[in-house]
Order: structure tokens, then C-alpha cells, then sequence
């Protein structure tokens, strides 16, 4: 999705935790951990979203969708194929069934 995170991921969710479940604020957590406010605040947003408290899509329905992105343009490209056989079949008065 982006670049790589600079931080690890167990540290990710432990200043998360200190939010979300140690009843700190986002500045507190982010000041004494010694990183900026911002990216915790990012992390944090993300962390609601799947633990379904913030509307939004959850990183597995993220990458389903792009998924099922990839393969609708896969199967247009058939469909556009297929199409255009069955037009020049047609012109040529030949039955593409058979």
C-alpha cells in the first residue's frame, strides 16, 4: 500500500494499545514514545477501523478489492475478446458455435 513503515510492527501496536486501551491521549502516547502525533493518529484511525468502532474498510477488504478489481478488468478483456470474434465470425457469415 505505501512505502515501507520505519517503525516495527510490534511497536506500531503497542503505542496503539497505550491509546486505545491505556487510556492515553494520542499526544501523551505519541510524546513519550517520541514520534510524531500524526502517525499514531494514523495508526490509531486505522486500528478502529478494524475493530469496527470507525466506519471505513479493514486492511483484508482493502486488498479483496483490489482483488476483485484486477480480475473484473481481467474478465472485460475477455468479454472484449470474445466480442470481437464473434463480430468477425458474423461478418464472414460463419457461425462462431460451431
Amino acid at each position: 500500500m505505501g512505502r515501507p513503515s520505519k517503525y516495527a510492527p510490534e511497536f506500531q501496536n503497542e503505542a496503539v494499545r497505550l491509546v486505545l486501551d491505556g487510556g492515553k491521549s494520542i499526544r501523551e502516547a505519541a510524546e513519550s514514545l517520541g514520534m510524531k502525533t500524526e502517525t499514531l493518529r494514523k495508526w490509531v484511525n486505522r486500528e478502529k477501523v478494524e475493530r469496527g468502532v470507525k466506519a471505513g474498510l479493514t486492511r483484508a477488504e482493502v486488498e479483496e478489492l483490489k482483488a476483485l478489481k484486477k480480475e473484473n478488468a481481467r474478465l472485460k478483456q475477455h468479454v472484449d475478446i470474445l466480442e470481437k470474434a464473434t463480430a468477425f465470425f458474423a461478418s464472414r457469415g460463419l457461425d462462431a458455435r460451431k
